[in-house]
């Protein structure tokens, strides 16, 4: 006669056994899924950048907790395959969330509900693009100005004729010009937008030349000294004549910046 093995917790036998337990025994007896630590995370409360080590990311999300957030202070059994997990918010405070998650796991084949809690900590800090902007910090001015056959034209009537160049322009550039984008000034002659960063800014105005034929000239001021280094000022003077702008639409009010800000 021929001995059957059998799970020596639950005594099921056709199963597959690990020292003697089955899968769903084991499950029953192994920590699963835990929160390692009280969670910590540092969201910019003006464009929703996260801070993750020594750099920020994610700019532009929401400030309510995700997944993404909360998974990394988790820890699971090296068996364990997660399939999905849904949080609920259980208490709140200003700087403190307890949170429930509901993980969907696998463990050696079979499925499991497992129910994990987490407290995590928010810490509100601008990150440092929000900082330069708040404190009207910039590197670089491109300075949006009609041609020559414009003299006849009324403030009112260029600045909203830029405008709309702008607005097309803004559509075209990279992602990282119009997050460099701090704010714009209405000028009797068009408009000047300042950018924390020179090199967007230099992008965006090569792509106003390259794309619109505008005519670009570009100058420096020095602006001080940073870590014993001479820190420069940079001025990209863009001039639309309105034979190129004409494709322009219907005049609006509304600044540049305010519209992509």
């Amino acid at each position: 006669m021929v001995e059957e093995e059998f799970c020596v917790v639950c005594g099921a036998t056709g199963r597959p056994l690990i020292d003697g337990v089955c899968a769903p025994c084991a499950a029953d007896r192994t920590r699963l899924v835990w929160a390692r630590r009280q969670g910590s995370v540092t969201i910019c409360p003006h464009c929703g950048a996260r801070e993750v080590r020594s750099h920020w990311e994610r700019s532009g999300s929401s400030t309510v907790l995700t997944s993404e957030d909360l998974l990394p202070f988790l820890e699971f059994h090296p068996e364990v395959g997660l399939r999905r997990i849904r949080w609920e918010e259980t208490a709140a405070t200003p700087n403190l969330r307890e949170l429930r998650g509901q993980a969907h796991l696998v463990f050696r084949g079979i499925p499991r509900d497992v129910e994990v809690p987490l407290t995590v900590r928010l810490v509100s800090k601008s990150c440092p693009d929000c900082s330069r902007k708040s404190g009207r910090y910039y590197t670089a001015i491109l300075q949006l100005r009609g041609g020559a056959d414009d003299r006849s034209e009324r403030a009112a009537e260029r600045r909203a004729r830029l405008e709309e160049v702008w607005k097309e322009l803004l559509r075209e550039a990279r992602p990282d010009s119009r997050k460099a984008l701090s704010w714009t000034e209405e000028r009797p002659e068009g408009w000047d937008c300042y950018f924390t960063e020179t090199l967007p800014a230099r992008s965006l105005a090569k792509l106003a030349k390259e794309r619109i034929g505008a005519s670009l000239t570009e100058s420096s001021s020095l602006a001080g000294r940073k870590n014993g280094r001479e820190v420069y000022r940079v001025t990209f003077c863009l001039r639309f004549p309105r034979t190129v702008d004409a494709r322009a639409s219907s005049p609006s009010t509304a600044a540049p910046a305010e519209m992509e800000q």
